[in-house]
């Protein structure tokens, strides 16, 4: 008995930190880049974007094509940042639970 309310217990805890560790995501920002920062797009913890920054330089009609690649690239960028983050603080959580490899949390 001992044993189950010990066990109710830990999962409370975690489920405590499991939300903090959310609402701290929720503040992140990452900055992306692309074109040698000729173009940078800035995501929240919720891939939501925030800001977009386009060099004057690239607003060509000529240069469409080159624009939109750079602002892929740019946000994949900073996506790749904020899943990084996540991955990390998600890690230092979780350390020593057994969790299937290649499950990823927040789900």
């Amino acid at each position: 008995m001992k044993d189950l309310l010990g066990l109710m217990g830990k999962a409370k805890e975690m489920q405590a930190k499991f939300q903090a560790m959310q609402d701290e995501i929720a503040t992140l920002e990452a900055t992306g880049q692309a074109g040698g920062g000729l173009v940078s797009v800035t995501l929240t913890g919720k891939f939501e974007m925030k800001a977009l920054k386009i060099d004057p330089s690239l607003l060509k009609d000529d240069e469409v094509e080159i624009l939109e690649d750079l602002l892929l690239a740019a946000h994949n960028d900073a996506k790749n940042k904020v899943e990084q983050v996540m991955q990390e603080k998600t890690k230092a959580l979780t350390a020593g639970l057994p969790i299937p490899p290649g499950m990823k949390l927040p789900f």
